[in-house]
């Protein structure tokens, strides 16, 4: 898990960060009432911790994605976009937020200026992969075509081989919702797992595939709904949940900047799969940092947390 400063005593919270103890005091501020000045300086605030990750592409990306999140409702991409017109990181950030909002309402109001804004982003600073992961996101709202997805897609991958943002655009880009198939995500899926290390952070990119089916079916009503356990039954499930036991739950397994994020996955598909007494070291591992999705498919992502959490460390 990371190294950095954890929250045990505080109990179980919603707690995008994950553990990133900067992350959260600025996301914290972001989110305190505007005082006079007081944009400025959380811009400030943004652009230095951006700025601390250095090359370090995954806790970048993760700090890129939570601060967007954040700052979507307020003007702070934009002000922060005019102060530095030819700052990357300012550039990102606006598309970025953008896009946040386009994925809330199903349509970014202009798509071409937030793309355009990734493409001079990449101009400014060729090494980053996340001008081109933002972009494809973008492309995934617009629903544009595979053949656009893909170029940009390599461009991720030629910059950061085992993106996590990226593998998980293209995963939902490829769901039967989307612009794919059943069995178009079950091959990528097979690609990522026959190629990724086993902990690299595309590590749950399976299990939120079988998330997603578990969804999809219990969607859908009827009597496959009522059964949509037996969907934890099959090879494919089980190897999937047994490899994430082993390799996952235990100090040190997972290193990436949303760890916390796929172990509640992992927990979450354990107790689907009724495996609620296998799943204790990972609400153990998790720390309290609850992430919404994906317990909101199942109730209020807080009380299912606690109510499996206390059940599984009994």
């Amino acid at each position: 898990m990371s190294l950095f400063r954890r929250n045990r005593a505080s109990g179980p919270g919603l707690r995008p960060e994950l553990g990133d103890a900067e992350l959260g005091r600025v996301r914290r501020q972001l989110k305190s009432p505007g005082l006079p000045g007081q944009n400025a300086i959380q811009v400030d605030q943004v652009e230095r911790l951006l700025r601390e990750t250095g090359p370090d592409w995954d806790r970048r990306g993760h700090r890129f994605a939570v601060l967007a999140e954040t700052a979507a409702p307020s003007s702070l991409a934009r002000n922060w976009r005019l102060r530095r017109a030819q700052n990357a990181d300012a550039l990102i950030f606006e598309a970025w937020v953008e896009l946040v909002r386009g994925r809330f309402a199903g349509r970014m109001d202009d798509a071409r200026a937030a793309a355009d804004n990734c493409y001079t982003a990449a101009d400014l600073a060729p090494e980053d992969p996340t001008p081109w992961v933002v972009l494809l996101g973008i492309l995934r709202v617009m629903r544009a075509d595979s053949r656009e997805l893909i170029a940009v897609w390599h461009e991720v991958a030629e910059r950061d081989q085992w993106n996590r943002e990226a593998h998980l655009q293209m995963l939902r880009y490829l769901s039967p919702e989307e612009c794919g198939s059943r069995s178009a995500q079950l091959n990528f899926v097979d690609t990522v797992r026959s190629s990724a290390p086993p902990t690299a952070p595309t590590a749950g990119v399976e299990l939120t595939a079988l998330v997603d089916e578990h969804a999809r079916t219990t969607a859908g009503g009827g009597v496959e709904a009522l059964l949509v356990r037996r969907q934890w039954t099959h090879n494919r499930a089980v190897n999937a949940l047994d490899t994430a036991l082993h390799g996952w739950s235990r100090l040190g397994g997972l290193q990436h900047a949303a760890a916390a994020a796929d172990l509640n996955l992992l927990a979450f598909a354990l107790i689907q799969s009724g495996r609620v007494g296998e799943s204790g070291g990972t609400f153990r591992l998790i720390d309290n940092a609850v992430t919404a999705w994906p317990w909101s498919l199942i109730g209020d992502p807080l009380q299912e947390f606690t109510y499996w959490q206390s059940r599984a460390t009994a």
